[in-house]
């Protein structure tokens, strides 16, 4: 019975690094495709906001790429960590300025700050944490 347990779980934390590394790396493929959406959520008081969308969707796909790998895994989950910490800034701006993303209901960019903490609990759980059990 307790056999069953830690198999169960293991099938959550292997779909759980799957669904993550592919979050990570659409996600950094999106920075690529359609890169006038993320410079257009950039807060204006940083420099170089095209150069910054390449940058953070390469370490997106890195970062992706790493949680799939075992070997890599804790150090793209923290790598990860720091990257959801360095573009929060984009989305409070996003929330506090509504008018400037009309195209997507407040509701839904005030839904956006609380759900960043959710991912970064996720990569912890499913990179660092099981990592090392």
């Amino acid at each position: 019975m307790a056999e069953n347990g830690l198999q169960s779980r293991s099938y959550v934390h292997a779909a759980s690094i799957l669904l993550l590394a592919a979050l990570f790396i659409v996600a950094g493929i999106n920075h690529f495709l359609n890169p006038a959406f993320y410079v257009n959520i950039m807060p204006p008081y940083l420099p170089w906001a095209s150069l910054l969308v390449f940058v953070s969707g390469v370490f997106e796909i890195i970062g992706g790429v790493g949680v799939a790998v075992p070997i890599l895994r804790r150090a793209a989950g923290w790598g990860l960590i720091a990257l959801l910490v360095a573009v929060f800034p984009a989305n409070i701006h996003m929330a506090i300025y509504p008018e400037d993303f009309v195209e997507v209901p407040t509701w839904l960019l005030w839904l956006r700050l609380p759900l960043q903490f959710v991912l970064i609990v996720w990569v912890w759980w499913t990179t660092i944490h099981k990592a090392g059990a």
